[in-house]
């Protein structure tokens, strides 16, 4: 249930609904099937079975997590007195691929309107408290008896990951040299989530009503989960430092009230600089899935664009300023419209390239949007809104890309390095400690120059 927004139902249809009357108690009459949009890594639908609103999730061929280990975590998180959705049926269709169905859960997904809608009013107001509770009761999960769940170190993990990706990301290789230097000693070893934070919540008006998508749940330090709800890109535009709504306080006093334990601000925030850092070479990975010819999608592409964003966040002093920078670096931030630089045609005929780019780009949030609005295609709506933003990108990095490509040269010319590789692997060998406030203030620059491109809003 990664989303509670439907689109119409394809030809899946009849033979789903024959393996749900299979695999269900007295083969019910199934009515009403529609696909809730999803993840890469599995297909959601709703449904009613004699009555009964239902959700079954089917893994896709080629995850490598087993849905059964989350089956088995959904019904354990029950039985602690987490507020999940009651576990029906699970099992392995034909395919070998898994499934498992449980009740329906009426409520919103979708940050901004929980974040805005004046019926969350309530809900909001309770929000960093209901949070804090139920992690404390999924930190009590007795998971003794749940076979696949792996406990790896996240700094390990990660830094695998980047580095099998071949990016280099200098500002990466800044934080991680934090995370190693300032690690904390782990509070105790349980069960955690993996992915607590807004769209994975099913809220009500009344409040927090369910606990979701338990596909990255592993064994590791519950602040884990505490400082990935903080995490910047978590709070989608909102103010409040949990969720983009309440704030830590709040939520460490509800977590320690309801048994969690003790909680040390700086260990979360620790986690939530480790979450951003992870974020940000999540990003890559889902940008790579694309680029790879693995899963063709123009938000997969959007999303590489999104690691600026964790950048900054490590970096700005007004964000998690892992090294004292005394200021904001005074870096030009272009807001202009792309299409008022004076753009030669060269060989090539009138329109330009960018007033090429802005025709398409008006003619979705014009024609494509308010079409996909009138009727009522929620996943259409989006990703006309995902390409607009694309197109958007491409032209102001059409416009501003040249000045930036030789502010980042002499940034690097003034760090004795010629590349952001370059630069990478001295960072990592440990040889630019007495560098290391001149570097972070350069990645910062960058970092501002690469926003201005992707998401110049991000700076407000």
């Amino acid at each position: 249930m990664e989303s509670q927004s439907a689109e119409p139902s394809t030809s899946v249809e009849d033979p789903l609904a024959t393996l749900l009357a299979d695999v269900l108690p007295d083969a019910p009459t199934i009515d009403g099937l529609v696909r809730l949009s999803g993840g890469a890594s599995r297909e959601t639908w709703r449904f009613v079975a004699d009555g009964r609103p239902l959700v079954v999730q089917l893994q896709r061929a080629g995850d490598e997590r087993d849905m059964l280990v989350e089956s088995a975590v959904v019904q354990a998180a029950g039985d602690a007195g987490v507020p999940v959705p009651s576990m029906v049926v699970s099992g392995r269709r034909d395919s070998g691929d898994a499934f498992m169905v449980v009740e329906a859960i009426d409520g919103e997904t979708i940050a901004r309107k929980i974040q805005r809608d004046a019926e969350f009013g309530d809900a909001r107001r309770s929000f960093a408290t209901r949070c804090g509770t139920a992690l404390a009761r999924v930190h009590a999960i007795d998971h003794t008896g749940i076979g696949g769940l792996v406990h790896d170190d996240q700094i390990e993990k990660y830094t695998t990951v980047l580095d099998e990706l071949g990016e280099p990301h200098p500002a990466f290789e800044l934080a991680r040299d934090w995370l190693l230097a300032n690690r904390p000693e782990p509070a105790r070893t349980c069960l955690v989530h993996g992915d607590f934070r807004l769209g994975n919540l099913i809220v009500g008006p009344d409040g927090l009503r369910a606990v979701i998508d338990w596909e990255l749940a592993h064994l590791g330090d519950p602040m884990e989960d505490l400082g990935w709800l903080c995490v910047k890109a978590w709070r989608f535009g909102g103010a409040g430092h949990v969720g983009g709504i309440g704030e830590r306080a709040d939520l460490f006093a509800a977590y320690e009230a309801a048994g969690g334990g003790p909680v040390e601000a700086d260990t979360v925030r620790w986690w939530e600089v480790l979450g951003t850092w992870k974020w940000g070479i999540m990003c890559i990975v889902q940008a790579d899935a694309h680029r790879s010819g693995r899963a063709r999608s123009h938000e997969l592409a959007a999303i590489g664009r999104r690691v600026c964003e964790n950048e900054y966040d490590l970096l700005d002093p007004a964000g998690l300023d892992l090294f004292g920078l005394a200021g904001p670096v005074q870096v030009a931030v272009e807001h202009g419209d792309a299409g008022a630089i004076g753009w030669t045609t060269g060989p090539h005929d009138v329109p330009t390239a960018p007033e090429l780019l802005e025709a398409v780009r008006e003619w979705i949030e014009r024609d494509v949007v308010d079409a996909a609005t009138a009727a009522g295609d929620s996943r259409l709506r989006f990703h006309s809104r995902v390409a607009t933003n694309v197109l958007a990108m491409v032209e102001r990095e059409m416009a501003f890309g040249p000045v930036h490509t030789e502010r980042h040269r002499a940034r690097l010319a003034s760090l004795g390095v010629e590349t952001d590789r370059e630069l990478a692997d001295r960072i990592r060998d440990g040889i630019v400690d007495e560098q290391r406030f001149r570097i972070a203030s350069a990645l910062l620059a960058a970092a501002i120059d690469k926003l201005s491109v992707a998401n110049p809003k991000y700076l407000d």
